[in-house]
């Protein structure tokens, strides 16, 4: 089961900058990890900042940037969370949260996440994805929302991808993996593509 969907990208250039985290999860409280994923994120996004090409005599400068981190946190702290969340703790993989650069002139950035899940989990998912691709992002978040109030434990609502679509024009992309080892668990790459 080795499929993309989406705007994903396959390889990254060889000389670029980027940066990559990775998560043991564990048994520990998921209020601790939440946190932790905040963290993560807030930290992301204060460096990412680092790289913005900047225009000091810009006064409109400042506002940008704090948009940029606010956007760069949100889909990081999503990915990361949803990641976690759906995470097969079986598997004793990790969890990765990371960043490429993938142009310097608009600093286009692809931020991602990395976990494993079932195949019975992956197939499920992939039927969500297929929808949100299929569907107009605005109507589908109204939908997810109504849906959201009916039923109060919705496993997958996808919330959080639609108002990356919706509110921070991110490009999402997904690539699932089997493992030759264990081909009953599969490696999900989730990325979305934002513009700094």
């Amino acid at each position: 089961m080795n499929q993309t969907f989406g705007d994903f990208i396959q390889a990254f250039p060889p000389h670029h900058d980027s940066l990559e985290l990775s998560f043991t999860p564990t048994s520990e409280r998921i209020k601790n990890r939440w946190r932790n994923q905040r963290l993560s994120a807030h930290f992301m996004a204060d460096y990412i900042a680092n790289f913005l090409p900047l225009d000091k005599d810009n006064p409109e400068e400042e506002k940008r940037i704090k948009e940029i981190k606010g956007a760069v946190s949100y889909i990081a702290n999503e990915l990361l969370e949803n990641a976690m969340k759906f995470n097969l703790e079986t598997s004793n993989s990790q969890v990765k949260l990371g960043v490429h650069f993938l142009d310097t002139a608009e600093l286009i950035m692809a931020i991602f996440t990395k976990n494993s899940i079932d195949l019975k989990s992956a197939e499920k998912f992939q039927v969500f994805i297929q929808t949100l691709l299929a569907s107009d992002p605005e109507e589908l978040y109204i939908q997810q929302v109504e849906a959201s109030v009916e039923e109060e434990n919705a496993e997958m609502s996808g919330l959080g991808f639609l108002t990356m679509i919706n509110d921070y024009q991110a490009r999402l992309g997904w690539k699932f993996e089997t493992r030759p080892s264990t081909p009953e668990i599969i490696t999900v790459t989730t990325m979305a593509q934002v513009r700094g």
